[in-house]
């Protein structure tokens, strides 16, 4: 079983990838260095990607991706 905590949700619009909240500044909306394309490359954990994201330049290592949710190696998600 996937653990939700290492799960970050994306959307695609208009052909570019945005994140709902960037897990460490806690921006919204933050449009991430992604295609489509590369998310469907990783789907089953076929391929892994280092995300960088733009609004404070930190990392997370991509492991999987579905049609809803990026996986991240580690957890990316506060305890409720």
């Amino acid at each position: 079983m996937i653990p939700f905590r290492n799960s970050l949700p994306y959307d695609i619009i208009m052909n570019e990838v945005y994140v709902q909240e960037c897990p460490f500044c806690e921006q919204s909306q933050v449009l991430v260095p992604l295609k489509p394309a590369d998310i469907k490359s990783m789907y089953g954990g076929a391929r892994k990607i280092t995300l960088v994201f733009p609004c404070c330049h930190s990392t997370l290592r991509l492991i999987d991706a579905d049609q809803d949710y990026l996986l991240s190696n580690r957890p990316v998600r506060r305890k409720a």
